[in-house]
């Protein structure tokens, strides 16, 4: 098979729409369609009816929710609680070690 044989003769402009948002664009594909559509800019073009797209795709919509079957999120929000207050107690360590360090510098120079 050669190089010719293995890419598709019949990339064009394609319609896709999702019905159910009522969203459609116009790009390249080689997806075959029996059915055709007029576009804005009154051509006719094969259109191909998706279920999904960016417009109605929860990631995409923002409307994304978070289905906690096991716990998992409450035992991230723990760890992440318990992470912030070790940092703060090491953080408030190495203060107090700093200012005692410098009193103990300020002792020896008198």
């Amino acid at each position: 098979m050669s190089k010719k044989e293995l890419h598709p003769k019949d990339y064009r402009d394609v319609v896709f729409s999702d019905e159910a948002a009522g969203f459609s664009f116009l790009t390249k594909s080689t997806a075959k369609s029996e059915e055709t559509i007029k576009w804005e800019d009154g051509k006719e073009y094969p259109l191909v009816k998706v279920q999904i797209s960016s417009a109605s795709h929860p990631f995409f919509t923002g409307e994304e929710k978070i289905i906690d079957t096991e716990g998992r999120v409450d035992r991230f929000k723990a760890r992440a609680a318990k992470a912030a207050k070790m940092k703060e107690a090491l953080e408030n360590k190495a203060k107090k070690a700093a200012k005692e360090a410098e009193k103990k510098a300020k002792a020896e120079e008198k």
